[in-house]
């Protein structure tokens, strides 16, 4: 009994250690890597580098073609500098999908191990819920919440984690049920420990490399239906700018000013295939690991 039980504390350093090599050697989670981080610092640094800020308006300068006068990418209708407001969105952007990744991957993740772990009736009610919310289509869901809601970045972060958690609590739930019959499970039975440690001490942290993997995945979807339904005018409102309402904003110019919707859609681009890229090394991973390999 007391080996059981101190068997996982032995053996989850060695994977993980494991785990975190097969990913640094992974060179397509290394370019995403770079893509993710070289984004993030230039939208968190990039503002206090530029000589103007995103709310500056300069009429003489509208429509200044990247390169111009000291705009790197250039400006926007009313002069103002693209790059600043593209640094500033991408705040919002990337707060937003990380956001849900959080709130979409904990509740996710409670209703996973909840389900795997009691199975009968409990995991019967809750799959059903689950597949409740699958059979809308994500999009239609998120434009009719968006519709009777005050658009803003909490909201937007709230009703997108309300049609991205579904994933993660099927992922979760068929990993703890592959678990849950395990010797270190059955130990802590033997020991008399409660459901809840079980689920959230033992269970939860042996099934922490799917999750990791889905909560990577997450931040992409996040960010791609954030610019989605900005784009579409029910998500971000401008003053306030994220990568979906610049689009918006630009598609009068696409012919007189490309760059207006070149710059953000390049920026969406680079940040959903980081992440994917990431997500993809992580999955390498962790599957490596499961294979023994």
């Amino acid at each position: 009994m007391t080996a059981a039980t101190t068997t996982p504390p032995v053996r989850q350093p060695l994977i993980k250690s494991r785990a975190l090599r097969r990913f640094l050697s992974h060179k397509l989670a290394m370019i995403g890597l770079f893509m993710v981080l070289g984004l993030t610092f230039a939208c968190f640094v990039g503002p206090y580098l530029l000589p103007y800020d995103e709310l500056y308006i300069d009429l003489r300068a509208r429509f200044a073609p990247p390169g111009t006068g000291g705009h790197i990418f250039g400006t926007d209708p009313l002069g103002r500098d693209l790059a600043a407001r593209l640094f500033h969105a991408g705040q919002i952007s990337m707060a937003v999908g990380f956001a849900v990744m959080v709130i979409a991957t904990t509740v996710g993740s409670v209703v996973g191990v909840v389900s795997g772990y009691y199975g009968g009736k409990i995991s019967a009610v809750l799959m059903r819920v689950v597949d409740a919310f699958l059979s809308f289509p994500s999009v239609f869901l998120l434009l009719a919440l968006a519709a009777f809601i005050q658009p803003g970045p909490v909201m937007i972060a709230v009703i997108i984690s309300a049609t991205s958690w579904m994933e993660v609590a099927r992922i979760v739930e068929a990993e703890v049920k592959s678990l849950r019959n395990q010797d270190f499970v059955q130990a802590a039975h033997m020991l008399g420990l409660s459901g809840r440690w079980i689920m959230f001490r033992e269970l939860l942290p042996n099934a922490i490399g799917p999750i990791i993997v889905a909560a990577s995945l997450t931040v992409a979807r996040a960010i791609l239906l954030e610019a989605y339904i900005s784009f579409l005018g029910y998500g971000i409102q401008p003053p306030l700018p994220s990568w979906g309402n610049l689009l918006n904003g630009a598609q009068q110019y696409l012919g007189s000013a490309p760059w207006l919707a070149i710059v953000p859609g390049l920026a969406i681009t680079i940040a959903v295939t980081g992440f994917n890229f990431i997500g993809d090394g992580l999955r390498d991973a962790f599957d490596s690991r499961a294979q023994g390999q």
